[in-house]
């Protein structure tokens, strides 16, 4: 392990089913300081999620690209957390939490800056290449972040410490888009009429060019927090978690394999729905938002900054609801909601429309850490291993974000919508059925929880 306590540990500090005390202490003593480091990272991965879409709108002009096109941009980011979780996963497996998080951050630091050469040559693919970069060390972050938070205390209190370190995800969500709003959109719109007068004149490659330099400086500024994040994080020692266990330990390991394990295969599948929803809903939002009501795309950009907005409070309400509600209750029922509510965005898409994804967005604040923390409930020494297959299921953000872009280019962007509304019927499922541990595993999860309280 990297920079942790002496003496291996073998408890296992894994969520125990749906009856937990939620009065359980939210953070041990002496571990606040790795908790703020770990948590701000949630706010740093949020960043470029929602910089894309920015980014979007923003090649769609500057490359002139169609919608589908544009959505490469979401197919590169999501390709590097499938391709990357589980290497990290391996990684962590060898050399501790600290190590992933650092090899993560250089990695996120290293795709920022090559936004830089990327505008200087202005080609598209180099542009998409950097996302995937970036994106490699988010899946390195995500598969270390999660579990780490989970399991830095008591596991009964493990779904409210991860809905509350995700609620500052959002947080970032939202700088992202209100910094690409002011600073990478221009609000210049031309008419067909002035790109043809542009073109007569030999300006218009020009104006493209300067489009497309405007992403180099708010990546390379975010570069750089990123890269000064990594040295505060490498100075500080972290604590051993229940599940860092020796190498002895993980080679006697006989427990059940992961894809044996019915509630996490399902979860598996949820994460995927449910991040293919969430990247599809705002992807195409400030579209839907321009075609629907006739704004620009700065006030379009302000509206999915309210949406984010709404996702973030929705986080910090559903960490106090959890007090009161199990979480596959209210995943369940938050799912229904959006499915309902996606079908009106689709045939009023108007300012009800509008004003639907932002409801949308509130009721999706707790989807992702529920899931998760459902999903590797009893996983024990394979939580790791189950966190990476997790992360991967976030290829769901590309995958069906390209769905979404094909019936918006067929049919128009409402009809689109019809792509998350199904998904969000998925969660429900998992939510209200797929979520229960066997008898089996309900045994090994509560004998873990007895285990950590001794």
């Amino acid at each position: 392990m990297v920079s942790i306590s002496s003496g291996p540990a073998t408890r296992d500090h894994t969520p125990p089913p749906d009856n937990e005390d939620v009065q359980a202490p939210l953070i041990p003593a002496g571990r606040m300081l790795p908790f703020i480091l770990v948590t701000a990272l949630f706010f740093l991965w949020g960043v470029p999620n929602n910089f894309n879409d920015i980014l979007i709108r923003q090649f769609m002009k500057s490359f002139e690209i169609n919608r589908l096109q544009a959505g490469l941009v979401q197919f590169a980011f999501y390709l590097g957390y499938f391709l990357l979780a589980m290497p990290a996963a391996q990684l962590m497996r060898r050399a501790g939490y600290k190590a992933g998080i650092l090899v993560g951050l250089c990695l996120y630091g290293a795709g920022c800056v090559l936004f830089w050469p990327a505008a200087i040559v202005a080609k598209y693919w180099f542009f998409l290449t950097a996302l995937f970069v970036i994106a490699s060390g988010l899946a390195f972050l995500e598969t270390a972040s999660s579990p780490f938070i989970l399991q830095l205390g008591d596991p009964r209190s493990a779904a409210r410490r991860i809905n509350l370190s995700q609620a500052f995800n959002p947080l970032g969500s939202i700088s992202a888009v209100l910094v690409g709003s002011r600073f990478i959109f221009s609000g210049i719109e031309l008419k067909p009429a002035q790109v043809v007068t542009m073109q007569a004149a030999g300006t218009y490659q020009a104006y493209l060019r300067s489009e497309t330099l405007r992403v180099v400086a708010p990546y390379l500024g975010l570069g750089a927090i990123v890269l000064f994040w990594a040295i505060l994080i490498a100075r500080t020692p972290f604590p051993h978690t229940g599940l860092d266990f020796s190498q002895s330990t993980l080679a006697a390991d006989h427990s059940k394999p992961l894809w044996k394990r019915r509630h996490f295969v399902f979860a598996v599948i949820a994460q995927f729905l449910y991040v293919g929803a969430q990247v599809s809903t705002w992807s195409y939002m400030i579209p839907y938002v321009i075609s629907g009501t006739g704004i620009g795309e700065r006030p379009a950009g302000y509206w999915l900054t309210g949406a984010l907005v709404a996702f973030t409070a929705g986080r910090f309400f559903s960490a106090w609801l959890l007090r009161f509600v199990s979480a596959p209750h209210l995943l369940g029922g938050y799912a229904v909601l959006n499915a309902a509510i996606c079908g009106l965005a689709m045939m009023r898409p108007g300012w009800l429309g509008v004003c639907s994804l932002v409801a949308v967005s509130f009721l999706m604040s707790t989807m992702f850490p529920s899931i998760f923390a459902l999903g590797t409930r009893g996983l024990g020494t394979r939580t790791k291993s189950g966190s990476a297959l997790i992360v991967m299921a976030i290829i769901g953000g590309a995958l069906i974000t390209l769905v979404m872009g094909k019936i918006a280019d067929r049919v128009s962007i409402a009809a689109g919508y019809l792509v998350p509304a199904i998904c969000f019927v998925g969660i429900a499922l998992y939510g209200w059925f797929g979520s229960r541990l066997d008898a089996e595993e309900i045994a090994g999860a509560e004998a873990g929880a007895a285990t950590s309280k001794g």
